[in-house]
């Protein structure tokens, strides 16, 4: 007999349960519970058995079916605590494990065994179902109501509507052979406010209720807001004031902004002829489209009305974003500017924000400016929101730029240019941050990127183009270069 760290009856031989005993006899294996034996010692029970879970639960209670929160949660048991459907109500208690045994129904079409194994685990319909259920339970059996209209509005986002309706069809046919009539009552009208069809229905959660009012939003983009607001609420900045003003600096500084920001985002030209562009209006004959879009965004730099207005706190932020975007791109009517996007858009392996959740999920996030200081939390905030949603066809990079300096000069403080050299590492911090949650990366960059901005005197605008030069800014491999602080590399 092979070695094991857990012995079940249950699964063995006439021959191998007599050996066993033997190996009791000898003090070389103990009893855990009738039918259950391990050579671990005592201390070591409890993360056996959560590690066993599933054999032991098969063993000792066949022909179960996982139910209530217990199923919900994916048999997590994150109190210990395992919620059975039996023929008759029993608790019994293991080591780190409780074993709670609800009188019910057993296995039914649609509910699936674990694994091989004889213990199974509910159809999506019954786990629903039995999560509405009354809970006078003292180990509390049910999973809140507000997480079960969270798991339906998810379905609905992930899925679509129409797989809520099939969930609705099939729970309504369970539920007379489960005794859930009332249960499946409260589900009727759970998908029906999500949906909409019945507005006079309350929701809990809140993402339940922002679909329901046809705001529907993406829960796993807001998760990711609120991590980057957990982080830059922890940290200290130091302000670094704007030392341009509103004169010829103010200017000059704008100017390097766009080219950069155009620049980043594939829109090319040799600084000399956008000069010519933004500062004396020659627009490149062969290239007008990309000419207006370095025109386009200095024209939000320096306008008094664009440069220093924050993004509001309210639904108000839908029409800010559209109007910033309409003027910004206007002379690309093939990007509809102004328009939220009616498609998908991607970069490398990331997903945006899908089209009909794009209006709420800017909403939704655009509560949590409020939550941080102004200066560097609320711009950074501001610009992960809308890089992270992507609400337009093209342009959002700029955007995004351009709604976080505009907090920066709210604030009174030096505004971010990311020049060529830099764009590899702030597009590495954004996809940690979007795809890892690591949000420390990004902060201590973009926190270096406006020290690095900080450095220059703006009032010769030849003068800080050949310092940026020296400084390898207009420079595009990382490899061969390194973006130095007026002559000094970064950690000098």
């Amino acid at each position: 007999m092979r070695q094991q760290d857990l012995y079940l009856n249950q699964e063995l031989s006439p021959a191998e349960r007599r050996a066993v005993q033997r190996r009791v006899l000898k003090g070389e294996l103990h009893r855990i519970a009738p039918g259950v034996f391990t050579p671990m010692a005592e201390e070591q029970w409890p993360g056996l058995l959560q590690r066993e879970k599933l054999r032991f639960l098969a063993s000792q209670f066949p022909d179960t079916v996982v139910g209530y929160r217990s199923a919900f949660e994916g048999m997590a048991g994150r109190d210990g605590v395992i919620f059975l459907n039996s023929s008759y109500n029993r608790s019994h208690e293991y080591p780190g494990l409780t074993v709670a045994l609800i009188k019910g129904v057993g296995p039914q079409a649609g509910d699936q065994p674990i694994s091989g194994k004889s213990i199974y685990f509910p159809s999506l319909p019954r786990m629903m179902l039995e999560n509405l259920s009354i809970d006078r339970h003292p180990l509390h059996r049910c999973a809140p109501v507000a997480e079960v209209e969270k798991r339906l509005t998810m379905i609905c986002e992930s899925r679509g509507e129409s797989h809520l309706n099939v969930l609705r069809d099939e729970a309504r046919q369970l539920a007379p052979l489960l005794d859930l009539m009332r249960e499946f009552d409260k589900l009727d009208k759970l998908i029906g406010a999500i949906l909409g069809t019945r507005p006079e229905q309350a929701l809990a959660d809140p993402s339940a209720r922002a679909s329901a009012l046809g705001l529907p939003y993406d829960t796993a983009r807001i998760a990711l807001f609120d991590t980057l607001v957990t982080e830059l609420r922890t940290r200290s900045f130091t302000p670094l004031p704007d030392q341009t003003g509103s004169g010829v600096a103010a200017t000059h500084q704008a100017f390097l902004e766009s080219y950069f920001s155009n620049f980043i985002e594939g829109t090319e030209f040799e600084i000399g002829e956008a000069r010519d562009i933004v500062m004396h209006n020659k627009i490149a004959e062969k290239r007008p489209k990309d000419s207006h879009d370095i025109i386009g965004v200095f024209q939000q730099i320096i306008h008094p009305g664009w440069r220093s207005q924050t993004l509001s706190t309210t639904p108000q932020v839908l029409e800010q974003l559209r109007a910033r975007h309409a003027e910004m791109m206007h002379a690309r009517p093939e990007i509809e500017p102004g328009e939220f996007k009616d498609r998908m858009n991607f970069a490398g392996n990331t997903a945006f924000v899908a089209p009909e959740r794009v209006r709420g999920t800017l909403v939704e996030g655009a509560k949590r400016l409020a939550d941080v200081a102004p200066g560097m939390p609320r711009a950074l905030l501001a610009m992960f929101l809308v890089a992270e949603v992507h609400p337009f066809l093209d342009g959002n990079g700029r955007l995004a730029r351009l709604v976080m300096n505009a907090e920066f000069s709210a604030a009174g403080e030096c505004r971010i240019i990311v020049p060529t050299l830099a764009r590899e590492e702030y597009m590495d911090c954004l996809r940690k941050l979007t795809r890892q949650a690591d949000a420390d990366g990004f902060i201590r960059y973009m926190t270096w990127l406006q020290q690095w901005s900080a450095g220059f005197d703006y009032g010769n605008l030849d003068g800080v183009i050949e310092k940026m030069k020296g400084c390898n800014a207009f420079e595009r491999s990382r490899v061969e270069f390194q973006l130095l602080v007026q002559g000094s590399p970064p950690n000098s």
